[in-house]
C-alpha cells in the first residue's frame, strides 16, 4: 500500500482522530487541565502567598505574581506526562488504535508526530484558559505571558517526546507509570523551581533540577513574564528543551516503528 506523501497531512489525520474522541470526552480532563492549576493559584498564591512578603527570592514581587507563570509550565508538564503514558499504552495494547492506523498509509513515525501535535494543541488550549483566568485575577504583569505560553508548550513537548517513546516499549498493564509519577513527576513539580527558587535547595541537589525540562521552562516563562531573563540564559534554556525534544522524537520514531512492525 502506498504511503501518504505529505507527513504533515498524515500527522494531522492522527490529530483529527484524537480530536474526534476528545470533543466528546473533554470534561474528563477539564478539572486537571484548567480547574486544578487555578485552585493551586488561589490556594498557594492568594492563601499561603498572603503570608509571604515580597523579597529577593520572589524578585520583589507578590508571591501570587511570582507563582502564576511557573504554574503554567508545571501544568503543561503534568498534562504532557499523562498524555504520553496511559493513552499511549492504551493505543498499543488495550484499544489498539495505533495498530489500526498503522494498517493505513500512515507510518509509525507520522503517528508519533501526530501524537506530539496533539499534545501541543492540548497544552496551548489549557494554558490559554489558565492565563485567561489568571489575568482576571490580576496576577499577570505584562503581555510577555504570551511568550510564557510558548515556553510552557515547548517544555511540555520536551517532556512528552521521551516519555511517549518509553511508553511505546511497555507491554505490561502500566504498573511502572505509578512509580514514574511518584518518583519523577511529583518531585520535579515540587523541587524544580515552581514554588520557590532552587537556590533554596541544598547545593548537591541543584544539578538534578538543571536536568529537568520543568526548570528550564519555568525560567523561560518567568523571564518572559517579568522581562528579566538574559539573552544568553534564554539561548541555554531553549537549547536544552529543543535538544530533549529532538532526542525524544528520534527515540519515539524508533520505538513506535519497532512496536508496530512487530
Amino acid at each position: 500500500m502506498a504511503r501518504v506523501v505529505n507527513p504533515v497531512h498524515a500527522a494531522l489525520i492522527v490529530v483529527e482522530g484524537m480530536w474526534t474522541w476528545y470533543r466528546r470526552n473533554w470534561r474528563a480532563t477539564f478539572v486537571s487541565s484548567v480547574v486544578q492549576p487555578v485552585l493551586f493559584l488561589l490556594a498557594l498564591g492568594f492563601g499561603l502567598g498572603s503570608q509571604i512578603r515580597p523579597t529577593e527570592a520572589t524578585g520583589g514581587l507578590r508571591y501570587v505574581v511570582y507563582l502564576a507563570p511557573a504554574l503554567l509550565v508545571a501544568t503543561a508538564v503534568q498534562i504532557a506526562a499523562f498524555e504520553s503514558t496511559y493513552p499511549i499504552l492504551s493505543a498499543f495494547k488495550w484499544q489498539q488504535t495505533y495498530l489500526g492506523i498503522a494498517a493505513s498509509p500512515i507510518t509509525p513515525g507520522q503517528i508519533f508526530g501526530g501524537h506530539l501535535m496533539w499534545v501541543a494543541l492540548r497544552l496551548g488550549v489549557a494554558g490559554g484558559a489558565y492565563l485567561a483566568v489568571a489575568g482576571l485575577l490580576g496576577t499577570l504583569t505584562s503581555v510577555g505571558v504570551l511568550s510564557s505560553l510558548l515556553a510552557s508548550v515547548l517544555a511540555g513537548l520536551a517532556f512528552s517526546a521521551p516519555v511517549a517513546a518509553y511508553s511505546a516499549t511497555l507491554r505490561s498493564e502500566g504498573q511502572r507509570f505509578s512509580a514514574f509519577f511518584r518518583f519523577v513527576v511529583v518531585p520535579m513539580t515540587l523541587f524544580a523551581g515552581t514554588f520557590f527558587p532552587i537556590t533554596r535547595l541544598p547545593a548537591w541537589l541543584r544539578p538534578l533540577t538543571w536536568a529537568t525540562p520543568l526548570w528550564h521552562g519555568t525560567e523561560l516563562s518567568r523571564g518572559a513574564a517579568f522581562g528579566d531573563l538574559s539573552p544568553l540564559a534564554t539561548i541555554g534554556h531553549l537549547a536544552f528543551l529543543l535538544a530533549m525534544l529532538v532526542a525524544g522524537t528520534w527515540f519515539g520514531v524508533r520505538t513506535f516503528t519497532r512496536r508496530l512492525a512487530a
